[in-house]
């Protein structure tokens, strides 16, 4: 099973939760980021519903698959 990590982190001035090299918006507090990290990651991984996606790769190549809507990642927050 995949695991995504959300860390809570200094960023523009303020605090942010980053994912892999992706920032949310800026929060005033340490407090706040962590609780909007804690809602992304609850939401992230909650089921959803089985959809055909087409997405395209660095190459430029275009791909479809069919994505489970069962297969969520294990979700954490640092910071």
């Amino acid at each position: 099973m995949t695991k995504v990590v959300y860390e809570v982190v200094r960023h523009d001035h303020g605090w942010a939760y980053r994912v892999g090299a992706s920032f949310s918006e800026t929060f005033p507090s340490h407090d706040d980021a962590r609780r909007a990290a804690e809602v992304a990651a609850r939401r992230q991984s909650q089921a959803g519903d089985t959809e055909a996606i087409e997405y395209q790769d660095e190459a430029g190549s275009w791909h479809q698959e069919t994505a489970p809507g069962d297969d969520r990642p294990e979700t954490e927050v640092q910071g």
